[in-house]
């Protein structure tokens, strides 16, 4: 891992030339830079101040290094164990990703540094207190809170529903809205070491995608999710309310269908750019039938007509066979976690599946090791 002091806040146009020639900027990722021969792969990630630099070539690598080093100022922190905030743990045989000091400071902000844990952060009972309908007399509180809990779903894909939630309420929250933020809060302290778990697999790409028709009791938007592995692990997810009115549950669910398939589209791309292909055809994992007809059947029919065009486009992805939708149970549905509040168990079930881990028990209290982030 490289830190630069630049004095400027994003990439600048000129940063390009003070590289050696070769690099290409990925058209996926503007922040990415990839330097490729028939020998060696080597990529740069640059955001703000920071860059990660990694590749299969050490001595080109020591090369770009000097090179920077020569171009302007730059301290080398070696190799990576913690960047723009998450902690990279080297573990046998995988790398633990987790934000455990991030969290302990949103609690601290918040005053809840000692709070009493809870097992969810969303009941599916929820109790509403008295007053719950009056303005929270802190909404800069609330903002700053909700904004950072935003940030902490980088390594905890679970609590990315309940963290959308209390997204929408930013304009004006009420003493309900910031109680509900208080049981993320009381959630994230009884898993503060909790985190993503990444072991060596395969490239077999694969997504999970779910809608709760109309779940949203104010306006009755659903609510999409996805979930896209890479092999085992996890490396994209969303939980968000659907722009638009559905009008059955078909609908809902093919909207959210289009939605996954675009995530899924760009993650191709990006590992296209990046030499790696994956061995079979990307699956999208869906658990409504209708939806899946719908995906698959090139002809329109009245009862979809209204449906915007661009929701379409995934029917053109299966038709290429750039991807294949098949149907998996409700049971088995991961993508269920981003979409509705869910039972204790349910809940830890599907939390388990995404590979959300506590920090595994050779971590703990120990100085953090590191290695490349690609070998």
């Amino acid at each position: 891992m490289v830190s630069n002091k630049l004095p400027w806040h994003g990439i600048p146009p000129f940063l390009p030339s003070y590289f050696p020639k070769g690099f290409v900027n990925s058209k996926c990722d503007s922040s990415l830079f990839i330097h490729r021969t028939s020998t060696s792969v080597t990529y740069l990630l640059i955001y703000v101040d920071d860059i990660l630099l990694t590749g299969n070539n050490f001595v080109h690598i020591q090369q770009l290094i000097t090179h920077m080093h020569n171009a302007f100022s730059m301290k080398e922190l070696g190799n990576i164990s913690y960047f723009l905030g998450i902690s990279v743990q080297s573990t046998n045989p995988g790398y633990f990703l987790s934000q455990q000091k991030y969290a302990k400071d949103i609690l601290l902000k918040a005053g809840l540094s000692a709070c009493k844990p809870c097992s969810s952060p969303i009941s599916v009972k929820p109790h509403t207190p008295p007053n719950a309908s009056l303005p929270f007399d802190n909404p800069a509180l609330y903002r700053s809170l909700v904004g950072a809990l935003q940030y902490l779903t980088i390594t905890r894909p679970d609590l990315s529903l309940a963290v959308n939630q209390a997204c929408q309420h930013m304009h004006a929250p009420t003493v309900g809205h910031f109680a509900a933020v208080k049981r993320i809060l009381r959630f994230v302290q009884g898993t503060l070491s909790h985190g993503l778990y990444y072991t060596p697999s395969s490239f077999d790409l694969h997504g999970f995608s779910d809608a709760n028709w109309a779940g949203d009791i104010h306006d009755r938007k659903s609510i999409s999710g996805y979930c896209v592995f890479l092999g085992d692990n996890l490396v994209s997810w969303s939980a968000k309310k659907q722009a638009t009115v559905s009008r059955s549950s078909t609908e809902a669910e093919y909207r959210a269908l289009a939605h996954t398939a675009a995530e899924l589209s760009w993650i191709i791309m990006l590992l296209t750019e990046m030499g790696i292909s994956s061995p079979t055809i990307p699956v999208l994992w869906c658990d409504n039938l209708s939806a899946m007809a719908l995906a698959s059947n090139p002809v329109f029919h009245s009862r979809s007509k209204h449906i915007e065009i661009d929701c379409h486009f995934v029917r053109d992805k299966i038709l290429a066979k750039q991807f294949v939708v098949q149907y998996i149970p409700t049971v088995d549905q991961l993508a269920d976690l981003f979409t509705k509040p869910l039972s204790v168990s349910r809940f830890q079930y599907l939390k388990d599946k995404l590979m959300v881990f506590e920090q595994p028990i050779s971590l703990q209290g120990t100085v953090e090791t590191t290695k490349p982030t690609v070998n």
